[in-house]
């Protein structure tokens, strides 16, 4: 019998990879399909984030409702994954009895046994050790559809920064032997995939120290794998950005122009207190090398805005950071105090209004300098690889290029899934572009 599996995702890149994969255990081990709707599944999983505020709660508000699906259907499997389950393990089946399973981003391979022991025991199962790389030994061959694929290359943080609970829930940082990563991207291109995206909490503090190759080296390597035509990476963090990568832009044409590295703050005190490890001229002469060595290069970035202390002084930094860096997008947030982090028990004197004003002005910055160069891009050829049908239109095709922009265009009769094809960008919308094949 087929059972039928429901997943919600919260948070980053690395939990909608680690989400792929309880697919592909789970269905390794017994035939699954999964579903979009709740209510028809057999089982249900939430792989979680708490690296925000609300994205916790939210959590706990899905549970409530998967515990009334319980009620209809007493078989029904529910467990909860991810970061939220690695903080609070125990407590999660305290405090909602009904959760059948409980497991950290580690331990997601151990799914399988973590259910049949639930239903031999009747018991529910909580895993949330820190077994290293175990994980990655455990997986079933990569599976993929499209021509694009997210491949982990080091799992967890030691950067300890003052208001982040990762290294607490995810462990310090492992980095994959690289023979592994290339073997699965090698699988990968022979599925088709064109496009990868190395994925780690800090994915250039990699190192395969057994093999003497730094993140550069794996790049590198990753370049030469026959089939891959173009590499991205994220995320990536200051203090490992080094000149050795900065001058990989200028050497390796299959990387992206485009590189997502969180700065923060622009504010040297604010920076200090959040131990990041860096200053804003340090971030700022990351970001001229840069570009000096990959001059079309879009740098995209995460701002925390708020955090214990911040002045009008500190922001302002800040907002003369995004002047002096041109970020062409970001995610930006509201500080919220997560349990267990130093900054959790700074003082904390700004009111919430002057945070939110204070977010809505960063963030209009941001859209202003995403627009110019969306603007800018106007007329220009870029080379697109095809994902799939256009979100809006399934008529037209979308693609993105090399500085991460969506295009939409409506094909000729030759373009396919998985083409890189030449587009003349024929106008900017806020958040696309609009393209026609030379």
């Amino acid at each position: 019998m087929t059972r039928k599996l429901y997943i919600r995702t919260f948070g980053c890149q690395m939990n909608e990879y680690d989400s792929a994969k309880m697919v592909d255990i789970l269905g390794a081990s017994e035939p699954i399909e999964t579903t979009e709707q709740p209510e028809d599944a057999d089982i249900i999983l939430f792989n979680t984030c708490s690296v925000r505020e609300k994205a916790q709660e939210k959590v706990f508000s899905d549970l409530g409702r998967a515990r009334d699906l319980k009620a209809i259907k007493p078989n029904l499997i529910i467990g909860v994954g991810g970061c939220v389950a690695s903080q609070e393990g125990e407590a999660i089946v305290r405090r909602a009895p009904y959760v059948d399973v409980v497991f950290g981003p580690q331990t997601l391979h151990r799914l399988p046994d973590l259910i049949n022991a639930r239903q031999d025991t009747g018991r529910p199962q909580v895993d949330i050790s820190f077994p290293e790389i175990e994980k990655f030994d455990h997986l079933p061959a990569p599976r993929v559809e499209g021509p694009t694929a997210f491949v982990s290359i080091i799992e967890g943080c030691s950067k300890y920064c003052s208001f982040c609970v990762v290294p607490y829930t995810r462990g310090t940082e492992v980095s994959r032997p690289s023979i592994d990563v290339l073997t699965e991207i090698a699988e990968l291109a022979q599925q088709g995939v064109r496009e990868v995206t190395l994925l780690g909490q800090n994915v250039n503090a990699f190192i395969d120290a057994h093999a003497s190759i730094d993140f550069t080296g794996l790049l590198e390597l990753v370049c030469e794998v026959p089939g891959i035509e173009r590499v991205r990476f994220t995320t990536s963090h200051p203090k490992e950005f080094s000149a050795r990568l900065i001058e990989a832009f200028a050497r390796l044409p299959k990387l992206a122009s485009y590189v997502h590295l969180p700065v923060q703050s622009g504010s040297d005190r604010i920076l200090a207190a959040m131990k990041r490890g860096y200053t804003a001229l340090e971030y700022k002469s990351i970001i001229r090398r840069l570009r000096a060595a990959r001059p079309d290069v879009a740098i995209s970035s995460d701002f925390i805005v708020g955090f214990p202390g911040e002045t009008e002084e500190d922001f302002e930094a800040t907002m003369r950071l995004i002047d002096d860096c041109g970020f062409e997008s970001a995610y930006s947030f509201i500080y919220s105090p997560r349990p267990g982090t130093p900054a959790a028990d700074l003082p904390d004197a700004v009111s919430a209004e002057e945070k939110l004003a204070r977010l809505q002005r960063l963030q209009a910055r941001i859209d202003q300098n995403s627009r110019q160069l969306g603007e800018s891009m106007q007329g220009s050829e870029q080379i697109v690889l095809i994902e799939g049908p256009a979100r809006k239109n399934p008529q037209e095709l979308m693609g993105r290029t090399s500085n991460n922009w969506v295009v939409n265009f409506a094909p000729s009769s030759q373009e396919a899934v998985g083409d890189f094809v030449q587009l003349r960008i024929e106008a900017a919308l806020p958040h696309s572009l609009r393209g026609a094949p030379l």
